[in-house]
């Protein structure tokens, strides 16, 4: 036979593969379905395998032995290669095929048995000392060695991978040499930064951490997770973990990136790749990342996990992880936004929106006890102060988004009640929002009875009113007329207390001398509603219009006693009642149109002229404190 070192190439012919050895072939090798025509020599005296093949073929007396190698790792492109290993041709070893090569010369048993510096040994010291030690070349080798999986991690190839990114991710950047593009020409060969062409000796700090999160999102679903636990072992920031999640979610779930919150286009990388991007079933992806994520709370996290939860109910993913999204959102729910939280039905639902998630999510946010960890405010802003009153936070949130939802009209009222009362009382120091979102839904469900109205007008304390929500209640047509009588009972009992308190204030004022003392409850009331402390500090001359309000006062509050008279005869004779119109007739009322001066409706009304009585008492009202109340 030749000498291994004069044959200079292979040739491929049809199915087969030929050495040009000038010597014919005895044994020959199949690996899937590719036909080898070699020389049992060469083989044997490097592969261990071969060698016990040919010792039980040695019963057979054919000239041309055939053998099959089942599941050989790489197929025949890494089959030929550890072939002309054996052969003498010199190997080029890459990031690309290390990991195959790695994996066939110990699928073959190509030991330092068989030979001083074999296959084996070659390949574990080229990976030692190149793939390790180089970011770019250790991706490149995890992202080859998915054909291998089971073999490469019995070689223990995928874990030393793993804690060499690790490692190099809790690294400065700059001490592997990497170019820094901020630096620019500044920056020496090693590393340094230079001041007019001398090295001044400091190393450059890389003021990004995010910079290693492009080149790993090339990485398959498995092989990110497991990197991500494995940097999770080493201790890296949980945020930084929970970034790169995020960052691998949105480059491969389409739509996603628009929840980010503006950091769609930002790209970190170091290592330049030419292989496409992994091929990732997206369900499969939603639960791997879902279970990643750390028990963290801040607003961008929030917003990616409001999208991630959209992404969810569209793929239709197990409702575990669609339970686990809910309750980690419920848990920081204070720091979502409207937008966010306007979850469009994606089943065959009548609604627009889901409420039933948005629902679920409240319930969560009530049983969450224990208050999780913020991200630190360098990767994520915040707000998760404990006196930033979380639970008021939320309540103006749910009563934007009912105000948001209610102009649906498949939306039932059942549910808008379920929504409101999902929160305690204690959540809404005014019901001035909760008030604007039912006005919304009267508007645009005007074929609900006044039994329906009634019912749901109840979850508002109309005690909770400004002055100008009851302003604007009062004179509100689609309101049933129950309703109306409380407002106007409320509102009077506010201003009546309002002006006793004002006067109180001047009365101790215009004392020569003496602290000034305000019951707590009465100074708190009037700060909240109005705010007439300050203005009668800054206007002394309030004072003599506060003294013609008082007088007028006197006079509501004889009518007002007039008409509690009046209602209890009519409720004695019900035989006589036919419409509500009837009650103001009963009344006494006379029907007036509204004067010029009178206080605009911002709410366009459904009916056609006011109710009599209640426009009588809206023009009885001092001009001063008739304030304009917008609601849209």
């Amino acid at each position: 036979m030749a000498p291994a070192r004069k044959v200079s190439e292979f040739r491929r012919e049809g199915n087969g593969w030929f050495c040009n050895s000038g010597l014919p072939s005895d044994i020959t090798v199949v690996v899937e379905g590719v036909n080898f025509h070699l020389h049992k020599f060469p083989l044997i005296s490097k592969c261990g395998k071969m060698a016990k093949i040919h010792e039980e073929s040695q019963s057979t007396r054919e000239k041309i032995f055939t053998t099959v190698l089942e599941e050989f790792p790489g197929g025949p492109d890494t089959f030929l290669i550890a072939v002309k290993f054996c052969y003498g041709v010199r190997l080029e070893m890459t990031p690309r095929n290390i990991v195959m090569v790695y994996c066939a010369a110990d699928y073959l048993e190509m030991t330092d048995e068989y030979g001083e510096g074999n296959l084996i040994s070659k390949s574990e010291s080229f990976f030692h000392k190149n793939i390790l030690r180089n970011w770019k070349d250790c991706i490149l080798a995890l992202q080859s060695s998915e054909p291998v999986m089971s073999r490469a991690e019995k070689l223990q190839i995928l874990s030393k991978c793993f804690n060499a990114l690790s490692m190099m991710v809790c690294t400065d950047p700059s001490l592997f040499g990497w170019p820094m593009m901020m630096y620019g020409s500044l920056q020496s060969p090693g590393g340094s930064i230079l001041w007019n062409g001398i090295n001044t000796g400091a190393r450059i700090r890389s003021s990004e951490s995010d910079w290693w999160f492009e080149d790993i999102s090339y990485l398959s679903v498995s092989l990110f997770v497991r990197l991500i636990k494995t940097m999770e072992g080493r201790g890296i920031r949980p945020e930084n973990l929970a970034g790169a999640a995020m960052y691998y979610a949105r480059k491969y779930l389409p739509g996603l990136g628009r929840w980010q919150g503006g950091q769609s286009g930002k790209t970190r990388t170091v290592a330049s790749f030419s292989l496409t991007p992994a091929a990732v079933d997206q369900k499969d992806l939603l639960e791997s990342i879902e279970k990643l994520l750390p028990a963290k709370k801040g607003k961008s996290f929030c917003r990616f996990l409001l999208g991630l939860l959209r992404v969810t109910l569209i793929l239709g993913v197990t409702h575990t992880c669609k339970d686990s999204l809910e309750k980690r959102i419920g848990m920081q729910l204070e720091l979502a936004t409207l937008d966010a939280l306007l979850i469009p039905t994606y089943s065959d639902s009548d609604t627009l929106y889901n409420t039933d998630c948005v629902e679920r999510i409240i319930h969560h946010f009530m049983s969450s006890e224990s208050f999780i960890t913020s991200f630190s405010p360098s990767s994520f802003d915040l707000e998760t102060s404990p006196s930033s009153g979380p639970l008021r936070k939320v309540a103006k949130l749910i009563d934007s988004y009912i105000a948001e939802v209610a102009s649906d009209v498949n939306l039932k009222p059942g549910k808008i009640r379920s929504i409101a009362q999902a929160l305690p009382e204690s959540s809404r120091p005014l019901h001035d929002g909760l008030y604007r979102a039912l006005d919304i839904y009267f508007k645009a469900h005007p074929w609900l009875s006044e039994k329906e109205k009634e019912e749901l007008c109840n979850v508002i304390d109309y005690q909770k009113l400004s002055i100008d929500a009851c302003a604007h209640a009062s004179q509100n047509e689609r309101l049933p007329l129950r309703v109306v009588l409380q407002v106007l009972f409320f509102e009077q009992m506010q201003l009546r207390t309002a002006l006793a308190g004002c006067l109180h204030v001047l009365d101790t004022e215009s004392a020569p001398a003496g602290p000034l003392t305000v019951p707590g409850d009465m100074a708190g009331q009037i700060v909240q509603r109005d705010g007439w402390v300050t203005v009668v500090r800054e206007n002394r001359v309030l004072k003599v219009d506060m003294e013609r309000m008082r007088s007028r006062v006197g006079e509501l509050e004889e009518e007002f006693s007039k008409i509690k008279q009046e209602m209890k005869k009519v409720t004695k004779s019900h035989s006589t009642l036919s419409s509500p119109r009837l009650v103001v007739k009963k009344i006494g009322c006379k029907l007036v149109p509204g004067s010029s001066d009178a206080q605009p409706d911002t709410v366009e009304s459904t009916g056609p002229t006011p109710r009599p009585s209640l426009e009588q008492l809206r023009l009885s009202r001092n001009s001063r404190h008739r304030k304009s109340f917008s609601l849209f």
